[in-house]
Parts: C-alpha cells; structure tokens; sequence
C-alpha cells in the first residue's frame, strides 16, 4: 500500500451552508466493498486487500461509531478522520 493522502470533499446546504455529508479520502484504489458501519450514516469502502480507503458520513453518528471502524488503522488516518469530520456529523 502507498502511502496515505488525505483529502475531504464536503456536500453542503448551497443556501444555509449546513453540512450534508463528507467523505474523507485516506487512500488512493479501487473499491472492492463497502461497508455500513452505521446503518444510513457512516459508510466505509475497502479495496481487495481490505485496506480502508475512505469514509462517508451521511448524517449524524456516534463519536464510538468512528472509534470502532478506525481502531486498527493507524495514528495518522485516526487523526485525520476524527480532526476532519464536521461536527455537525459528529456531535462530541
């Protein structure tokens, strides 16, 4: 795997500029799968090798929601998603 790259595309409101959704890229492939890891909120794809490559959030989840889908991913992707991800998605 090369390395990481991190990159955020966000959907918001074109009026209210209120958050939609994200998606938080950590690496470059092709998605094999992907995952519900929070039924209709957090998504998450995968190549063949089953290395993470990004995240979705579609509405509101929980903080241990993310804590869980990053646990075995390293510090730096950690960092990223949790840093990354508006609050609005992800109330502390």
């Amino acid at each position: 795997m090369s390395p990481h790259i991190y990159d955020a595309k966000v959907t918001a409101n074109p009026t209210t500029g209120q958050v939609h959704a994200v998606y938080l890229r950590v690496n470059y492939g092709t998605v094999d799968e992907t995952r519900e890891i929070e039924p209709g909120h957090v998504m998450a794809d995968y190549d063949l090798d089953g290395n993470l490559l990004g995240v979705e959030i579609l509405g509101p989840c929980l903080v241990s929601s993310l804590d869980d889908l990053l646990r075995s991913e390293s510090e730096p992707v950690r960092k990223f998603v949790t840093g990354a991800a508006p609050r609005e998605l992800v109330p502390a």
